[in-house]
Parts: C-alpha cells; structure tokens; sequence
C-alpha cells in the first residue's frame, strides 16, 4: 500500500457529539434539527460555534455551509464540502474532515445530518431525485423497484441460495439491536422481541421481514472532528481515528448487474482502514455497524473479514453480538431498534463507547472500536477509533 494513504492516522479526533431525541413524526424542520444537534456537539466539545471552521452536512437533507454560517453567525469558515453517499456518507463525511484538520486546511470540522418528517423525506421519492439512481431510474424503477427494501433482496435472496443463509440468521441481527435498544433511552423500539415475533411479522420484500428492515424517523445527530493536536485541551476525552476508508462495488449504479451481488464497496475499505490503524479484526471491541436491513450486517461482517465469505450467518449466531458476547454490535439498537438517522447515530455511539460513559450497555474496557457506512446501491465507509 503507498504509504501516504496512512498519512491520517491519529492525526485528527472526534471531540464532540450531539442529537437530538428520535420520534417518528416532528413539527421541527431539518434546519431546526441539525442546528439543535450541532449546537449540542459544538458545547460537548467545550467549544463555542464561532470555532467552527469547517462544516459537512448531509446532502439529501438540503443543507449548506450558508445555513450555518447565517444560523451561527461564523466569521471564518474554511472548508464545507458534502458527500452525497446515501447512508456511507456519514462515515465518509468524517474521513473528510480528518482530512481537512490534519492537513491544517481547518481546525475543528462539525458534521452533521438530520430527517424530518415522513412526507419530507419518503425514500421513493429521495431515491429519485439521486443522481446516482439515473440509471436505475431509467431501467429498474419503471418495473416496480421503488425502495431499497426491493433493491436490496436480491442480494439478501442470492446469499440464501450461495451459502444457506437463513431468515432465522437475519432475526438473530434484529434481536441483538432489540435487546441493546431496551438499555438505551433514546431507542424508538424498546420492546423485547423474540425468534417467533420476527418470524410472525409480515413478509415487506421476499426474504425481508417487518422486523428485517430499519426504521423510519426524523431527527438529527452531529460530531465534532479536530485537528488531535488541539483535542487534550477541549473538554472531553478524545476518540482519536485511526484508520478510515470508503470504497464502491463494481458496477454501482446497479445492483443486479454485478457479477457479484453479495461483495459490497465496503470490502475494498476495510483493508486499507485496517491497515491505516494497524490492527485486525480481532482487536475490535465494539462495532457499530450500518444496518439498514439484517442481511446487510451480516454482509457486512463478512466484508471486514471477522468471518469469511458465507459464514456470517453462522457468525451472529448463538449471542455472539450481544452484550457479552465476543463482538458486541450496535449498542444503541441501530437503525433497526434506535433510529434511522442516516447511521450518524453508530459514529455518535461507538464514541460514546469509547469514552465508556454508556452506562447500562456500556461494553467493558472497550479501547478500539469500529463503525461502518453502507449507501445507495453498495457504497461502503469504515472508521476504526481508539481512546
């Protein structure tokens, strides 16, 4: 690997984080939500807005730099940039940023993103408007396949048939994020769910369940990402990034396309992340990774090499996610049991892990962390942290 792709390790660090509560409907508009998150990491941070001189925020929710700017009145803005990754861009947007602070372009980056209500944000008609979804805007979309709930089954569907993945496997994924939301405050489902609840809920896109498919909400979430030399002296303990990446699949405007279907954009991110923080998989104490539907976790744990290619339903099973177990995985619930806040809720927790300030789910002694980011049609991010 060249080793000016290591050049980011430890030299930016998370300082601060913010949200606001999870609901499903709200009054408040996405300006209203990332501004109350923002200003929630910004004083997290012990910083005041006006040391804010580099902002990201989420490209689908509409938002600039120049919201910012006219809501907090900031006098030296640096660096803005977006990155329209779907739910990779959070992930994304935080490799930008330690880009930026470690190469003296800013000193502290705010990220951030927020969803509003269901009539503002109904995934058919955001998947539309994508830029990335020309293609199968022109070809796919016209035959029905309006959601990622449709997209994505074919991947879900061809892991069954390669590898004897099962549905029972997928539940074992809903109910670890149940059983971590039922510890956490802040989750919109806290319901105990078993084997037979998942079973019984109704088939949304054959093999997808009800309880297979994330949530659906509006709020907001925001981190604070620092030049590391500067972050010992703000008010909380650092989370120092180690390595980061972000990747994409061949063929990734479409998905049935691809020779293949169960390899995604993440599996050429965690090598190069790995390497850059120079750990492995089995240094990982936590991990908070994207979990749009079940499948995708279990994918995804292939994809980061904690099992091989086939074996990642066999890997979720018997507790091995929860609490306790030898991975724990989503703490907070995940999109499946907090809330779908584009996955800016996973870089929220796993630093809030870090800091070990977690209480009832806190994972003990939890020192490296992991959390990753899929979008769109199979884009991947991943960042590996440390205290």
């Amino acid at each position: 690997m060249d080793q000016d792709l290591i050049s980011l390790k430890d030299r930016a660090a998370v300082t601060g984080v913010g949200e606001t509560a999870y609901v499903r409907e709200t009054n408040k508009t996405v300006v209203a939500l990332c501004m109350e998150a923002s200003l929630a990491a910004i004083a997290d941070a012990g910083l005041h807005p006006r040391d804010i001189d580099g902002v990201i925020p989420y490209p689908e929710a509409g938002l600039i730099a120049e919201d910012f700017i006219t809501n907090f009145g900031l006098t030296d803005l640096r660096y803005s940039a977006q990155t329209p990754m779907g739910g990779a861009s959070p992930v994304a947007a935080v490799q930008s940023a330690a880009m930026a602070v470690a190469t003296g372009v800013a000193n502290h980056v705010l990220v951030v993103l927020g969803l509003g209500s269901l009539a503002d944000v109904r995934i058919t008609k955001r998947l539309s408007d994508m830029p990335q979804m020309r293609l199968i805007g022109e070809f796919e979309m016209p035959l029905g396949m309006n959601a990622p709930a449709q997209l994505y089954a074919h991947m879900a569907r061809r892991h069954m048939e390669l590898y004897g993945t099962t549905s029972e496997q997928f539940a074992e994924v809903a109910m670890t994020c149940r059983h971590h939301a039922q510890l956490n405050e802040r989750a919109m489902m806290r319901k105990p769910m078993t084997l037979a609840d998942h079973q019984a809920s109704r088939l949304i896109v054959e093999p997808f369940r009800l309880f297979d498919c994330c949530l659906e909400s509006a709020g907001a979430a925001a981190v604070i990402v620092s030049r590391a030399a500067q972050a010992p002296d703000l008010k909380q303990r650092p989370v120092y990034i180690g390595g980061i990446a972000e990747g994409h699949p061949p063929s990734p405007s479409a998905i049935t396309q691809r020779n293949e279907m169960t390899r995604l954009g993440l599996a050429n991110a965690a090598p190069v992340a790995f390497r850059m923080a120079g750990v492995t998989p089995a240094d990982i104490d936590v991990a908070e990774i994207y979990d749009c539907f079940t499948w995708t976790v279990i994918c995804q744990l292939e994809d980061l090499g904690f099992c091989a290619k086939g074996e990642g339903g066999r890997f979720v099973e018997q507790g091995r996610l929860r609490l306790g177990g030898e991975l724990p995985v989503n703490t907070h619930g995940g999109l499946l049991s907090e809330a779908h806040i584009g996955g800016m809720n996973h870089i929220v927790e796993l630093v809030r892990q870090l800091r070990g300030v977690c209480g009832e789910r806190q994972v003990a002694d939890a020192e490296v962390g992991l959390v990753t980011g899929y979008g769109d049609l199979g884009d991947g991010s991943v960042a590996i942290m440390h205290r």
